[in-house]
């Protein structure tokens, strides 16, 4: 299965691309703007293929700002650099010489089973998806880190990665292609304590000590800025899916975002009215008021320590 890994590099992202490389058939890494400014994020992606023996997969730079809105980063979260923790050194590989959206159309025409997975803002996707309308009949989905079924971190309604850039995911969430949805109703759940961080330490390796202190910075960001007690490792859920799909539960609904709310910008809004018949009362077709069709598989549920087993176990394979 061939995937395209686009982020904002990133302590999460980094465990995205950890993970991917070891399970699927990644074709490229698309760098874009939102944990930190475009050229941080682009430094940070060659320094984890560094760190991680996986710099045959190409880098391609994307759109250092959103569609519409000014930038936003999270300094607070990640750090000046964007991925703070441990002085990784200055990265040597090259960038690829496209544009990370001509990457992605081009990627798209290689590749008849590509799956997309973005884990920062849908910049990129949604130029991509604007740039060549087409580009809906070639990929097989979806999958992003993206939204809540509940609440926001950046508002009390919104998401970062879709506050960053909510006409982007607009874009995205109309296009009809299959979207999966890692919102952070789930993301939160999938928390790295200073139990399961030490555990990544014993691995015994040096990159596996290095992956521990990096995620290890963030989860302290987390617990100043937010009171969590571990590191939400968000954006891998979108990459889990596909490796361990029984590790989740998705429901399909309509999800839309909303672009004018005074108190609601960038909030992913779920519809799970239309959820079928069979012995769920007055819901779906039969409903008195009958939600939108599904255009997403949303997450609802994970099995936690699952997840972790898995993580564990493939940044063990790295030396």
């Amino acid at each position: 299965m061939h995937v395209l890994l686009d982020g904002d590099p990133g302590h999460d992202d980094m465990l995205t691309i950890f993970l991917a490389a070891k399970h699927l058939d990644v074709v490229g890494i698309t760098t874009v703007g939102g944990n930190q400014s475009l050229e941080k994020t682009t430094v940070n992606a060659r320094k984890c293929v560094e760190l991680a023996g996986l710099t045959h997969i190409p880098i391609a730079k994307g759109l250092p700002r959103p569609l519409v809105n000014e930038p936003r980063y999270a300094p607070e979260i990640h750090g000046v650099s964007g991925l703070d923790g441990v002085d990784l050194p200055d990265p040597t590989v090259e960038l690829s010489p496209l544009h990370a959206v001509d990457f992605i159309i081009e990627a798209s025409h290689a590749y008849d089973d590509l799956w997309l997975i973005p884990t920062g803002p849908l910049t990129n996707i949604a130029a991509a998806l604007i740039k060549d309308p087409t580009l809906t009949e070639r990929i097989a989905g979806i999958s992003l880190m993206g939204g809540s079924l509940t609440y926001g971190n950046s508002t009390a309604a919104a998401e970062f990665n879709i506050y960053v850039d909510p006409e982007a995911a607009d874009v995205v969430f109309r296009s009809g292609v299959p979207i999966k949805v890692f919102g952070l109703n789930v993301t939160r759940m999938a928390s790295a304590t200073v139990a399961r961080l030490d555990r990544i330490r014993e691995i015994g390796t040096p990159f596996a000590r290095t992956v521990a202190d990096l995620v290890e910075f963030y989860r302290a960001s987390l617990h100043n800025v937010f009171g969590l007690e571990g590191a939400s490792i968000h954006d891998p859920l979108a990459v889990a899916i596909f490796i361990k799909p029984e590790l989740f539960t998705m429901q399909e609904m309509n999800v839309q975002i909303e672009l004018n709310g005074t108190h609601t910008r960038g909030m992913t809004v779920c519809d799970y009215r239309y959820v079928g018949t069979e012995g769920k009362g007055l819901y779906g077709e039969e409903a008195v008021t009958v939600g939108a069709a599904p255009n997403a598989e949303v997450a609802v549920d994970m099995d936690v320590d699952g997840f972790f087993d898995l993580l564990t176990e493939t940044l063990a394979l790295y030396r």
